[in-house]
């Protein structure tokens, strides 16, 4: 009913309302400046009292404005996990490409303490009207949220978020309660309580990701509150020597042969799941995250059991039109924007894949 009202209050009748001119009146309307302050104040009031909404596509369309969006995300290959991210951006900024909204995506090394700081860096240059973040650790976030916020410039968070930063939304998973979840699912799956590996991708002893860290923290926590009896070890990975995988997995099981399941919690399932079909080792039962291609092949083949899916393509889409909305519609949006925990077997993967748009990844 508000927006049928608004479409018959013509712009001449509040002029006429306020004492002012009809390009006056357009120049408060669409936030322009040149209009006093005493005018404004009128117009204003005018708008307040016949409950005037806008049209705000409309008036973003005639602003002709552009909106340069700016985003900081790992370094990743076209076989990653965000890839799929990028694609749900670049198809956000294809759809609103009549409101002049570019990106600009800027790339640094989650295992080099300082790389986001340099990513952070050449995202300044570019002058963001709002920007979107991947985030590293709080210690490297927090002085670049806090500059962003000095510039009053909206950043939101994807896949990881840090709330006291206060970001104006995040996308992603709750990372604690899907490791939580995980473990649930993991326990009834360790036959008699057996134990479990967790393998971990490491760089300087640090993980890669607060996602990785906060999934571990709710697996960890689920663990020891219902069923501490199941014996958890760790076998690290070093992400700078992928050519030793192999043969840290095979010292690994030479001295803990009777571990028969496994979890990680970043999106290389496929490192292990290829190393079991290689020594044809049947039966290790296996979890991981994310749909690459390369874990949808070992999911398929059951050399992973369950991968627990993130749809990296609608929170790459979303964080686009949440600052769509904040930006240029003038909306208010939602703080926090939880993707579901969707488990995924080889079972229901076909028509998981039917259901949802995916890029090339698969």
């Amino acid at each position: 009913m508000i927006e049928n009202k608004s479409e018959r209050i013509r712009i001449k009748d509040i002029a006429i309302k306020a004492g002012v001119s009809v390009g006056t009146v357009d120049r408060v309307i669409h936030g322009r400046s040149g209009v006093s302050e005493s005018s404004k104040k009128k117009v204003e009031e005018i708008l307040k009292q016949m409950n005037y909404q806008p049209n705000m596509y409309a008036s973003a369309l005639a602003s002709n404005k552009k909106y340069n969006l700016a985003c900081i995300l790992p370094t990743h290959t076209n076989e990653d996990y965000w890839i799929d991210v990028e694609a749900g951006m670049n198809h956000a900024i294809s759809a609103y490409k009549d409101f002049n909204i570019s990106l600009n995506i800027s790339y640094y090394d989650q295992y080099e303490s300082g790389a986001f700081a340099e990513a952070a860096k050449k995202m300044f240059e570019t002058k963001p009207d709002g920007v979107i973040m991947a985030p590293s650790s709080e210690k490297e976030t927090r002085p670049i949220a806090l500059q962003l916020q000095e510039r009053n410039t909206p950043f939101v968070f994807i896949d990881s978020n840090i709330k006291s930063l206060n970001p104006l939304s995040f996308y992603g998973q709750n990372s604690h309660s899907s490791g939580y979840f995980a473990a649930r699912i993991l326990s009834l799956m360790a036959e008699h309580n057996e134990p479990v590996v967790i393998f971990r991708l490491i760089y300087g002893g640090k993980l890669g990701s607060n996602q990785q860290q906060n999934r571990e923290e709710g697996f960890r926590e689920y663990i020891k509150k219902n069923c501490p009896e199941i014996k958890l070890y760790e076998l690290n990975f070093y992400v700078k020597n992928p050519e030793n995988n192999e043969k840290i997995m095979e010292e690994f099981f030479a001295e803990h042969p009777e571990i028969n399941c496994g979890i990680t919690f970043n999106s290389k399932a496929y490192i292990i799941g290829e190393y079991m079909q290689k020594i044809n080792r049947k039966g290790f039962k296996l979890m991981g995250y994310d749909l690459l291609r390369r874990n949808v092949k070992c999911l398929k083949e059951g050399n992973i059991d369950f991968i627990i899916a993130q749809q990296p393509t609608e929170q790459g889409q979303s964080c686009i039109e949440c600052l769509f909305e904040h930006l240029i519609l003038k909306k208010e949006v939602k703080p926090y924007n939880y993707m579901p925990i969707t488990l995924i077997s080889k079972e229901n993967i076909d028509f998981y894949l039917d259901a949802h748009v995916m890029t090339n990844n698969i």
